[in-house]
């Protein structure tokens, strides 16, 4: 069995999206989500492997906080399907209630979240056999989302009732199973 690995996710800054409650597009942060991430620089260790999502305020949030990181789409958002762009208030009360509700529910076009847990823990998976032990990862709080309730072994049901923060860093371990470390 490999050594210990160690994870830190860390959550995109603020974008326009976020703070009018919109389904996001691949969109910039905002000046205050540059500002508010910008005395926040990480310094990783020599051997870490250095990731972020694919989009835009993934990477400009490693940008910001002085990671140079490689884009990875298995850290890309949860894909929100023809909702992307639309203001939250503008879905049907039934379907949001639904999207809120049932994890296997994708009347959107896009991922459930049963598919986003799919993703992300096909991913801890290959990062608890990869010889790289320690990964830095930008990503979408969705992401952050589908790896505490897997690392938790919580129910799918249970997504939507963790809020992560803009610029919210989370860290687990792993050593035989994956554990959340609080710092």
């Amino acid at each position: 069995m490999p050594g210990v690995r160690k994870l830190e996710l860390i959550s995109h800054g603020v974008t326009e999206a976020l703070r009018v409650a919109r389904f996001p597009s691949d969109e910039p942060l905002t000046p205050a989500g540059r500002a508010a991430l910008a005395e926040r620089a990480v310094e990783p260790p020599a051997n870490a492997r250095v990731l972020a999502g694919p989009e835009r305020r993934t990477r400009e949030t490693a940008e910001v906080l002085g990671l140079a990181a490689a884009p990875l789409s298995r850290l890309r958002d949860l894909d929100a399907g023809a909702w992307c762009g639309a203001q939250l208030r503008d879905v049907a009360p039934g379907e949001m209630s639904r999207w809120l509700t049932e994890p296997g529910y994708r009347g959107h076009g896009g991922e459930s979240v049963l598919d986003l847990r799919e993703r992300v823990g096909g991913w801890l998976g290959d990062l608890a056999r990869d010889p790289v032990t320690t990964t830095i990862a930008v990503t979408h709080p969705a992401v952050v989302r589908a790896a505490l309730i897997l690392v938790l072994d919580a129910a799918p049901e249970s997504f939507w009732r963790i809020d992560v923060a803009p610029g919210s860093r989370v860290r687990f371990h792993h050593r035989g199973a994956w554990t959340l470390r609080l710092t």
